[in-house]
């Protein structure tokens, strides 16, 4: 059974960088044909997707976030993390992690979800 944990500060000031940490366990970030993603719930709004990490470590973006997002990983811990620059309170939402399947295009392993507030 796969399991992802978000972690990170849960208060951001504005103009500073948002950075959260998804660790895996019950499988590998480089185990073939899995992608691993962040997604994003704003207050009253739906699912935003913002990037991902391949299995081979290349990143894809969504163009709306783009500037201002990274993802990056750390095989020898198990981790993915996500680093969102520049934010405004339009960054407050709850952050997912999740794993997706290249083969089925479903993400079928998700994070709890940590709240994050942009607020001065």
């Amino acid at each position: 059974q796969v399991q992802l944990q978000e972690s990170g500060p849960g208060l951001v000031k504005p103009s500073q960088t948002l950075s959260l940490t998804c660790a895996v366990s019950g499988g590998s970030i480089t185990t073939d044909y899995y992608y691993w993603s962040w997604i994003r719930q704003p207050p009253g709004k739906g699912m935003e997707w913002i990037g991902y990490i391949t299995y081979s470590g290349i990143t894809y973006y969504s163009p709306s976030l783009k500037s201002r997002t990274s993802i990056s990983r750390d095989p020898s811990k198990n981790l993915f993390t996500l680093q969102l620059s520049s934010v405004t309170p339009e960054d407050t939402a709850v952050y997912y992690c999740a794993r997706g399947s290249a083969g089925s295009g479903a993400m079928d392993y998700w994070g709890k979800g940590t709240q994050v507030t942009v607020s001065s």
